[in-house]
Protein backbone atom coordinates (compact mmCIF):
# COMPACT_ATOMS: atom_id res chain seq x y z
CA UNK A 1 0.00 0.00 0.00
CA UNK A 2 2.96 2.69 0.97
CA UNK A 3 4.52 1.28 -2.30
CA UNK A 4 1.94 2.57 -4.45
CA UNK A 5 0.84 5.64 -2.57
CA UNK A 6 4.59 6.47 -3.20
CA UNK A 7 3.90 6.07 -6.87
CA UNK A 8 1.08 7.95 -7.07
CA UNK A 9 2.98 10.93 -5.01
CA UNK A 10 5.38 10.64 -7.79
CA UNK A 11 3.65 10.96 -10.76
CA UNK A 12 1.77 13.58 -9.41
CA UNK A 13 5.26 15.14 -9.04
CA UNK A 14 6.13 14.36 -12.81
CA UNK A 15 2.68 15.84 -13.76
CA UNK A 16 2.82 19.23 -12.35
CA UNK A 17 5.92 20.39 -13.95
CA UNK A 18 4.71 19.23 -17.67
CA UNK A 19 1.31 20.68 -16.71
CA UNK A 20 3.59 24.49 -16.25
CA UNK A 21 5.20 23.55 -19.48
CA UNK A 22 2.78 23.19 -21.95
CA UNK A 23 0.11 26.19 -23.21
CA UNK A 24 -3.32 26.41 -21.51
CA UNK A 25 -6.08 26.66 -23.42
CA UNK A 26 -7.76 30.01 -24.23
CA UNK A 27 -10.54 30.91 -21.80
CA UNK A 28 -13.48 31.11 -23.51
CA UNK A 29 -14.45 34.84 -24.25
CA UNK A 30 -17.45 35.80 -21.88
CA UNK A 31 -20.45 37.12 -23.49
CA UNK A 32 -22.23 40.16 -22.40
CA UNK A 33 -25.07 39.68 -20.08
CA UNK A 34 -27.54 42.02 -20.37
CA UNK A 35 -29.38 43.71 -17.70
CA UNK A 36 -32.78 43.10 -17.23
CA UNK A 37 -35.17 45.65 -18.10
CA UNK A 38 -36.41 46.99 -15.09
CA UNK A 39 -39.76 45.59 -14.03
CA UNK A 40 -42.80 47.57 -13.15
CA UNK A 41 -44.03 47.50 -9.75
CA UNK A 42 -47.94 46.12 -9.92
CA UNK A 43 -48.78 48.54 -7.57
CA UNK A 44 -48.58 52.05 -7.42
CA UNK A 45 -47.87 54.34 -3.74
CA UNK A 46 -51.00 56.80 -3.18
CA UNK A 47 -49.95 60.29 -4.45
CA UNK A 48 -46.94 59.31 -6.54
CA UNK A 49 -48.13 60.75 -9.59
CA UNK A 50 -48.69 64.11 -8.25
CA UNK A 51 -44.92 63.68 -6.34
CA UNK A 52 -43.72 62.73 -10.50
CA UNK A 53 -45.54 65.53 -11.78
CA UNK A 54 -44.04 68.32 -9.07
CA UNK A 55 -40.62 66.97 -9.68
CA UNK A 56 -40.80 67.90 -12.81
CA UNK A 57 -42.28 71.02 -12.93
CA UNK A 58 -39.51 72.17 -10.46
CA UNK A 59 -36.96 70.81 -12.51
CA UNK A 60 -38.66 72.52 -15.63
CA UNK A 61 -39.25 75.77 -13.74
CA UNK A 62 -35.50 76.09 -13.95
CA UNK A 63 -34.81 75.71 -17.44
CA UNK A 64 -36.39 78.79 -19.63
CA UNK A 65 -36.96 76.75 -22.84
CA UNK A 66 -39.42 74.67 -20.98
CA UNK A 67 -41.61 77.20 -19.52
CA UNK A 68 -44.80 76.42 -21.76
CA UNK A 69 -44.43 72.59 -20.83
CA UNK A 70 -47.51 71.01 -18.97
CA UNK A 71 -46.81 67.93 -17.05
CA UNK A 72 -49.88 65.44 -16.40
CA UNK A 73 -48.77 61.71 -14.76
CA UNK A 74 -50.93 59.02 -14.60
CA UNK A 75 -49.98 55.88 -13.29
CA UNK A 76 -46.27 56.27 -14.33
CA UNK A 77 -47.54 57.38 -17.58
CA UNK A 78 -46.21 61.50 -17.95
CA UNK A 79 -47.46 63.30 -21.14
CA UNK A 80 -45.91 66.32 -21.84
CA UNK A 81 -47.48 68.85 -24.00
CA UNK A 82 -47.25 72.70 -25.01
CA UNK A 83 -44.65 74.63 -27.13
CA UNK A 84 -40.63 74.78 -27.19
CA UNK A 85 -38.71 77.60 -28.70
CA UNK A 86 -36.26 74.91 -29.97
CA UNK A 87 -36.41 71.46 -32.20
CA UNK A 88 -33.69 70.10 -29.36
CA UNK A 89 -35.84 70.57 -26.47
CA UNK A 90 -38.26 68.46 -27.04
CA UNK A 91 -35.96 65.49 -27.13
CA UNK A 92 -34.25 67.51 -24.28
CA UNK A 93 -36.95 67.33 -22.26
CA UNK A 94 -38.28 63.77 -22.42
CA UNK A 95 -35.01 62.84 -21.83
CA UNK A 96 -35.02 64.59 -18.26
CA UNK A 97 -38.61 63.46 -17.67
CA UNK A 98 -37.63 59.90 -17.85
CA UNK A 99 -35.01 59.89 -15.33
CA UNK A 100 -37.22 61.03 -12.91
CA UNK A 101 -37.92 57.83 -10.47
CA UNK A 102 -40.96 56.18 -10.79
CA UNK A 103 -42.00 57.40 -14.22
CA UNK A 104 -42.76 54.12 -16.76
CA UNK A 105 -42.79 55.58 -19.52
CA UNK A 106 -43.29 59.31 -21.57
CA UNK A 107 -45.70 60.33 -24.24
CA UNK A 108 -43.96 63.34 -25.93
CA UNK A 109 -46.35 65.82 -27.63
CA UNK A 110 -44.24 69.28 -27.46
CA UNK A 111 -44.09 71.01 -30.68
CA UNK A 112 -41.57 73.87 -32.00
CA UNK A 113 -43.02 77.36 -31.17
CA UNK A 114 -42.72 78.65 -34.58
CA UNK A 115 -44.13 82.65 -33.83
CA UNK A 116 -42.34 85.68 -34.40
CA UNK A 117 -42.74 86.61 -30.67
CA UNK A 118 -41.21 82.84 -29.35
CA UNK A 119 -37.91 83.00 -27.99
CA UNK A 120 -34.53 82.33 -30.06
CA UNK A 121 -36.63 82.77 -33.30
CA UNK A 122 -37.70 85.95 -35.42
CA UNK A 123 -37.60 89.25 -33.30
CA UNK A 124 -36.69 88.22 -30.19
CA UNK A 125 -34.16 85.96 -31.66
CA UNK A 126 -32.71 88.94 -33.29
CA UNK A 127 -33.07 90.90 -30.40
CA UNK A 128 -31.22 88.48 -28.18
CA UNK A 129 -28.18 88.19 -30.79
CA UNK A 130 -28.14 92.12 -30.68
CA UNK A 131 -28.46 92.34 -27.34
CA UNK A 132 -25.56 89.21 -27.31
CA UNK A 133 -23.30 91.01 -29.81
CA UNK A 134 -23.36 94.68 -27.26
CA UNK A 135 -22.16 92.57 -24.89
CA UNK A 136 -19.16 91.48 -26.88
CA UNK A 137 -18.20 94.84 -27.75
CA UNK A 138 -15.63 95.15 -25.25
CA UNK A 139 -14.17 92.15 -26.17
CA UNK A 140 -14.07 92.54 -30.05
CA UNK A 141 -12.66 96.26 -29.14
CA UNK A 142 -9.84 94.57 -27.92
CA UNK A 143 -9.35 91.95 -30.47
CA UNK A 144 -9.34 94.79 -32.83
CA UNK A 145 -6.30 96.15 -30.73
CA UNK A 146 -4.62 93.53 -30.76
CA UNK A 147 -4.60 93.07 -34.14
CA UNK A 148 -3.82 97.20 -35.14
CA UNK A 149 -1.17 96.25 -32.53
CA UNK A 150 0.77 93.19 -34.17
CA UNK A 151 0.30 94.88 -37.64
CA UNK A 152 1.72 98.00 -36.63
CA UNK A 153 4.79 95.70 -35.26
CA UNK A 154 4.56 94.44 -39.01
CA UNK A 155 4.60 97.38 -40.72
CA UNK A 156 7.33 98.89 -38.50
CA UNK A 157 9.64 95.89 -39.24
CA UNK A 158 8.72 96.20 -42.46
CA UNK A 159 10.08 100.26 -43.23
CA UNK A 160 13.28 99.03 -41.98
CA UNK A 161 14.15 99.38 -45.51
CA UNK A 162 18.44 99.96 -45.25
CA UNK A 163 18.32 96.50 -43.29
CA UNK A 164 16.28 94.54 -45.85
CA UNK A 165 18.32 96.46 -48.69
CA UNK A 166 21.50 94.67 -47.30
CA UNK A 167 20.64 91.72 -46.93
CA UNK A 168 18.46 90.95 -50.00
CA UNK A 169 20.63 91.54 -53.26
CA UNK A 170 18.66 94.10 -54.80
CA UNK A 171 15.77 96.94 -54.53
CA UNK A 172 13.02 94.50 -55.52
CA UNK A 173 13.75 91.65 -53.62
CA UNK A 174 13.92 93.89 -50.32
CA UNK A 175 10.55 95.23 -51.47
CA UNK A 176 9.28 91.66 -51.59
CA UNK A 177 10.41 90.55 -48.19
CA UNK A 178 9.11 93.85 -46.57
CA UNK A 179 5.34 93.35 -48.30
CA UNK A 180 5.97 89.31 -46.97
CA UNK A 181 6.53 90.60 -43.54
CA UNK A 182 3.61 92.72 -43.33
CA UNK A 183 1.69 90.10 -44.72
CA UNK A 184 2.17 87.47 -41.80
CA UNK A 185 1.90 89.93 -39.34
CA UNK A 186 -1.29 91.47 -40.51
CA UNK A 187 -2.52 87.86 -41.23
CA UNK A 188 -1.30 86.50 -37.38
CA UNK A 189 -2.64 89.17 -35.39
CA UNK A 190 -6.52 88.53 -37.12
CA UNK A 191 -5.54 84.67 -36.22
CA UNK A 192 -5.06 85.78 -32.54
CA UNK A 193 -7.91 88.47 -32.66
CA UNK A 194 -10.37 86.05 -34.07
CA UNK A 195 -9.17 83.55 -30.73
CA UNK A 196 -9.78 86.02 -28.66
CA UNK A 197 -13.33 86.43 -29.78
CA UNK A 198 -13.89 82.35 -30.25
CA UNK A 199 -14.25 82.97 -34.41
CA UNK A 200 -11.24 80.67 -35.22
CA UNK A 201 -13.31 79.27 -36.84
CA UNK A 202 -14.57 81.32 -39.03
CA UNK A 203 -11.09 82.42 -39.90
CA UNK A 204 -11.14 78.67 -41.20
CA UNK A 205 -13.75 79.39 -43.51
CA UNK A 206 -12.08 82.16 -44.57
CA UNK A 207 -9.14 80.94 -45.07
CA UNK A 208 -10.46 77.88 -47.37
CA UNK A 209 -12.50 80.74 -49.65
CA UNK A 210 -9.40 82.56 -49.73
CA UNK A 211 -7.27 79.60 -51.33
CA UNK A 212 -9.90 78.77 -53.71
CA UNK A 213 -10.34 82.34 -54.93
CA UNK A 214 -5.63 82.31 -54.65
CA UNK A 215 -6.55 79.20 -57.28
CA UNK A 216 -8.80 80.87 -59.11
CA UNK A 217 -6.72 84.04 -59.91
CA UNK A 218 -3.39 82.49 -60.02
CA UNK A 219 -4.97 80.72 -63.01
CA UNK A 220 -6.53 83.68 -64.40
CA UNK A 221 -3.16 85.89 -63.59
CA UNK A 222 -0.35 83.37 -64.61
CA UNK A 223 0.86 85.14 -67.22
CA UNK A 224 1.33 88.74 -64.73
CA UNK A 225 2.91 85.72 -61.69
CA UNK A 226 5.23 84.57 -64.50
CA UNK A 227 6.23 87.56 -65.81
CA UNK A 228 7.15 88.75 -61.76
CA UNK A 229 8.95 85.80 -60.87
CA UNK A 230 11.12 86.85 -64.29
CA UNK A 231 11.48 90.38 -63.00
CA UNK A 232 12.88 88.61 -59.95
CA UNK A 233 15.54 86.29 -61.55
CA UNK A 234 16.29 89.03 -64.40
CA UNK A 235 17.45 91.19 -61.40
CA UNK A 236 19.29 88.54 -59.25
CA UNK A 237 21.00 87.97 -63.03
CA UNK A 238 22.02 90.98 -64.07
CA UNK A 239 22.14 90.04 -67.94
CA UNK A 240 22.66 93.70 -68.74
CA UNK A 241 23.71 97.16 -68.19
CA UNK A 242 22.01 100.41 -68.37
CA UNK A 243 22.79 102.08 -71.95
CA UNK A 244 24.12 98.17 -73.57
CA UNK A 245 22.91 97.88 -76.83
CA UNK A 246 21.24 94.82 -76.64
CA UNK A 247 19.31 92.07 -79.74
CA UNK A 248 16.21 90.37 -77.56
CA UNK A 249 15.48 87.69 -80.20
CA UNK A 250 14.26 90.29 -83.24
CA UNK A 251 13.86 93.41 -80.92
CA UNK A 252 16.85 95.80 -81.17
CA UNK A 253 17.96 98.48 -78.82
CA UNK A 254 19.67 100.38 -75.69
CA UNK A 255 18.88 99.57 -72.28
CA UNK A 256 16.82 102.27 -70.21
CA UNK A 257 16.13 100.43 -67.55
CA UNK A 258 15.18 97.33 -65.81
CA UNK A 259 11.40 97.51 -64.05
CA UNK A 260 9.30 95.00 -62.09
CA UNK A 261 7.30 94.41 -65.16
CA UNK A 262 9.25 95.34 -67.93
CA UNK A 263 12.81 95.90 -69.66
CA UNK A 264 12.48 99.06 -71.38
CA UNK A 265 14.56 99.89 -74.45
CA UNK A 266 14.61 102.54 -76.62
CA UNK A 267 14.96 101.62 -79.98
CA UNK A 268 18.06 102.57 -83.31
CA UNK A 269 15.02 105.30 -84.16
CA UNK A 270 14.40 106.57 -81.29
CA UNK A 271 11.13 104.87 -79.51
CA UNK A 272 10.24 103.23 -76.51
CA UNK A 273 9.98 100.08 -76.50
CA UNK A 274 8.52 97.92 -73.32
CA UNK A 275 9.18 94.14 -73.14
CA UNK A 276 7.79 91.97 -70.83
CA UNK A 277 10.08 90.64 -68.50
CA UNK A 278 8.90 86.59 -68.97
CA UNK A 279 9.61 87.24 -72.77
CA UNK A 280 13.26 88.63 -71.56
CA UNK A 281 14.45 85.81 -69.57
CA UNK A 282 13.19 83.24 -72.32
CA UNK A 283 14.63 85.22 -74.98
CA UNK A 284 17.85 84.73 -76.69
CA UNK A 285 20.35 88.50 -75.97
CA UNK A 286 22.74 89.41 -77.93
CA UNK A 287 24.87 92.28 -76.18
CA UNK A 288 26.88 94.32 -78.79
CA UNK A 289 28.62 96.45 -75.80
CA UNK A 290 29.70 93.82 -73.23
CA UNK A 291 32.99 93.57 -75.98
CA UNK A 292 34.83 96.47 -76.71
CA UNK A 293 36.12 94.54 -80.36
CA UNK A 294 33.31 93.79 -82.64
CA UNK A 295 33.73 92.39 -86.26
CA UNK A 296 32.13 93.95 -89.78
CA UNK A 297 31.99 91.68 -92.34
CA UNK A 298 30.82 92.48 -96.58
CA UNK A 299 30.76 90.78 -99.92
CA UNK A 300 31.92 91.45 -102.68
CA UNK A 301 32.06 89.13 -106.18
CA UNK A 302 34.82 89.22 -108.60
CA UNK A 303 34.50 88.56 -111.99
CA UNK A 304 34.83 84.16 -112.61
CA UNK A 305 37.77 85.01 -115.27
CA UNK A 306 39.94 86.88 -112.54
CA UNK A 307 41.98 85.76 -109.66
CA UNK A 308 40.06 85.27 -107.19
CA UNK A 309 43.41 84.81 -104.27
CA UNK A 310 44.64 87.79 -105.78
CA UNK A 311 41.74 89.65 -105.20
CA UNK A 312 41.48 88.15 -101.28
CA UNK A 313 44.87 89.34 -100.65
CA UNK A 314 44.68 92.97 -102.05
CA UNK A 315 41.22 93.05 -100.19
CA UNK A 316 42.88 91.92 -97.00
CA UNK A 317 45.44 94.23 -97.38
CA UNK A 318 43.66 97.42 -98.13
CA UNK A 319 41.30 96.58 -94.80
CA UNK A 320 44.49 96.12 -93.32
CA UNK A 321 45.91 99.70 -94.14
CA UNK A 322 42.60 101.08 -92.72
CA UNK A 323 43.55 103.36 -89.85
CA UNK A 324 40.32 102.06 -87.37
CA UNK A 325 40.90 98.52 -88.77
CA UNK A 326 42.47 96.70 -85.55
CA UNK A 327 45.69 94.46 -86.49
CA UNK A 328 45.11 91.96 -83.81
CA UNK A 329 42.61 90.34 -84.70
CA UNK A 330 43.96 90.57 -88.43
CA UNK A 331 41.94 91.23 -91.03
CA UNK A 332 40.21 87.79 -92.99
CA UNK A 333 39.08 87.61 -96.69
CA UNK A 334 37.59 84.37 -97.39
CA UNK A 335 36.26 83.21 -100.32
CA UNK A 336 32.60 81.46 -100.04
CA UNK A 337 30.74 81.07 -103.00
CA UNK A 338 31.54 80.80 -106.89
CA UNK A 339 28.08 82.30 -108.64
CA UNK A 340 26.81 82.36 -111.90
CA UNK A 341 29.41 84.71 -113.26
CA UNK A 342 31.14 85.83 -110.16
CA UNK A 343 33.25 84.61 -106.97
CA UNK A 344 31.78 85.75 -103.85
CA UNK A 345 34.81 86.97 -101.62
CA UNK A 346 33.79 87.39 -97.71
CA UNK A 347 35.91 90.45 -95.95
CA UNK A 348 35.54 90.88 -92.24
CA UNK A 349 37.77 93.31 -90.20
CA UNK A 350 37.69 94.11 -85.94
CA UNK A 351 37.49 97.70 -84.62
CA UNK A 352 37.77 98.82 -80.98
CA UNK A 353 33.87 100.04 -80.22
CA UNK A 354 35.29 102.51 -77.91
CA UNK A 355 37.34 104.46 -80.38
CA UNK A 356 35.30 103.39 -83.86
CA UNK A 357 31.65 103.38 -84.85
CA UNK A 358 30.82 99.84 -86.05
CA UNK A 359 27.97 101.71 -88.33
CA UNK A 360 30.81 104.28 -89.93
CA UNK A 361 33.57 101.58 -90.19
CA UNK A 362 31.79 99.12 -92.20
CA UNK A 363 30.30 102.06 -94.57
CA UNK A 364 33.68 102.95 -94.77
CA UNK A 365 35.64 99.90 -95.62
CA UNK A 366 33.48 99.21 -97.83
CA UNK A 367 33.83 101.10 -100.80
CA UNK A 368 37.67 101.12 -99.64
CA UNK A 369 37.80 97.30 -101.02
CA UNK A 370 35.50 97.95 -103.97
CA UNK A 371 37.55 100.86 -105.18
CA UNK A 372 40.72 99.42 -104.73
CA UNK A 373 39.74 95.95 -106.41
CA UNK A 374 38.70 98.24 -109.32
CA UNK A 375 41.53 100.10 -109.63
CA UNK A 376 43.77 96.99 -110.17
CA UNK A 377 41.53 96.02 -112.92
CA UNK A 378 39.45 93.23 -111.21
CA UNK A 379 35.84 93.28 -112.68
CA UNK A 380 32.69 93.15 -110.29
CA UNK A 381 30.38 92.33 -112.41
CA UNK A 382 26.51 91.98 -112.73
CA UNK A 383 24.76 89.15 -113.49
CA UNK A 384 25.51 88.01 -117.28
CA UNK A 385 22.98 86.35 -119.46
CA UNK A 386 24.15 85.43 -123.43
CA UNK A 387 21.56 85.69 -126.08
CA UNK A 388 21.83 84.12 -129.36
CA UNK A 389 18.93 84.34 -131.91
CA UNK A 390 20.45 83.19 -134.60
CA UNK A 391 23.75 82.10 -136.83
CA UNK A 392 24.24 85.23 -138.26
CA UNK A 393 24.30 86.85 -134.93
CA UNK A 394 27.73 84.96 -134.05
CA UNK A 395 29.44 87.70 -136.72
CA UNK A 396 29.11 90.16 -133.87
CA UNK A 397 32.02 91.21 -132.31
CA UNK A 398 30.45 91.19 -128.64
CA UNK A 399 32.82 90.09 -126.58
CA UNK A 400 35.05 92.74 -128.07
CA UNK A 401 32.70 95.64 -127.71
CA UNK A 402 32.17 94.09 -123.89
CA UNK A 403 36.23 93.92 -123.32
CA UNK A 404 36.56 97.97 -124.90
CA UNK A 405 33.74 99.45 -122.51
CA UNK A 406 35.21 97.20 -119.24
CA UNK A 407 38.73 98.97 -120.09
CA UNK A 408 37.50 101.96 -120.66
CA UNK A 409 35.66 101.53 -117.31
CA UNK A 410 38.64 100.79 -115.51
CA UNK A 411 40.17 103.57 -117.06
CA UNK A 412 37.78 106.07 -115.72
CA UNK A 413 37.77 104.30 -112.11
CA UNK A 414 41.36 104.87 -112.10
CA UNK A 415 41.10 108.67 -112.54
CA UNK A 416 38.20 108.97 -110.26
CA UNK A 417 40.40 107.15 -107.65
CA UNK A 418 43.03 110.13 -108.28
CA UNK A 419 41.02 112.55 -107.49
CA UNK A 420 39.56 111.32 -104.54
CA UNK A 421 43.34 111.06 -103.53
CA UNK A 422 43.99 114.68 -104.35
CA UNK A 423 41.02 115.62 -102.93
CA UNK A 424 40.27 116.44 -98.73
CA UNK A 425 38.85 113.36 -97.43
CA UNK A 426 35.39 114.22 -96.21
CA UNK A 427 34.10 110.89 -95.12
CA UNK A 428 37.33 109.63 -93.08
CA UNK A 429 35.44 110.31 -89.29
CA UNK A 430 34.58 106.86 -87.74
CA UNK A 431 34.80 108.15 -84.50
CA UNK A 432 31.65 107.00 -82.10
CA UNK A 433 28.65 109.08 -82.41
CA UNK A 434 26.04 107.71 -80.35
CA UNK A 435 23.56 109.78 -80.37
CA UNK A 436 20.64 107.19 -78.99
CA UNK A 437 22.96 106.44 -76.19
CA UNK A 438 22.65 110.26 -75.09
CA UNK A 439 19.24 109.82 -75.07
CA UNK A 440 19.04 106.59 -72.80
CA UNK A 441 21.19 109.02 -70.11
CA UNK A 442 19.16 111.74 -70.79
CA UNK A 443 16.18 109.33 -70.02
CA UNK A 444 17.68 107.87 -66.68
CA UNK A 445 18.51 111.23 -65.30
CA UNK A 446 15.07 112.89 -65.69
CA UNK A 447 14.25 109.87 -63.18
CA UNK A 448 10.27 109.32 -62.11
CA UNK A 449 8.70 106.73 -60.47
CA UNK A 450 9.62 103.87 -62.72
CA UNK A 451 13.71 105.08 -62.32
CA UNK A 452 13.27 104.43 -58.14
CA UNK A 453 12.58 100.93 -58.97
CA UNK A 454 14.95 100.08 -61.50
CA UNK A 455 16.57 96.80 -61.17
CA UNK A 456 19.47 97.34 -62.98
CA UNK A 457 22.43 97.36 -59.93
CA UNK A 458 25.93 98.22 -61.50
CA UNK A 459 27.67 96.88 -58.18
CA UNK A 460 26.35 93.62 -58.93
CA UNK A 461 28.55 91.22 -61.40
CA UNK A 462 26.98 90.80 -64.84
CA UNK A 463 25.83 87.26 -65.72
Amino acid sequence: MMRWLAALLLLIGLAAPAAAILPSAPAETAEPVSEPAPTIADTQDEGADNRIAERIRGIFSELPAFEAVQIQSNQGVVTLSGTVPKQDDIDRAEAIAGRVTGVVTVENTLERDVSLSAEGTGFSGLADRWSEFVRLLPLVAAALAVWAAISALGYLLAGFGALWQRIAPNSFLATLIASAIRFVFVVGGLVVALDMIGATALLGAVLGGAGVVGIALGFAMRDTIENYVASLMLSLRQPFRANDWVLIDDLEGRVIRLTSRATVLMTLDGNHLRVPNAQVFKAVITNFTRNPQRRFEFDLGVDADDDASAASRLGRETLAALPFVLDDPAPEARIIEVGDSNVVIRFLGWIDQCETDWWKSQSRAIPSVKEALEAAGFGLPEPIYRLRFDSRSASVPFETVGEARAERGRAETRQTLARQAESPKTHDDVAPQDEIGGMVEAERRRGGSEQDMDLLDDGRPVE
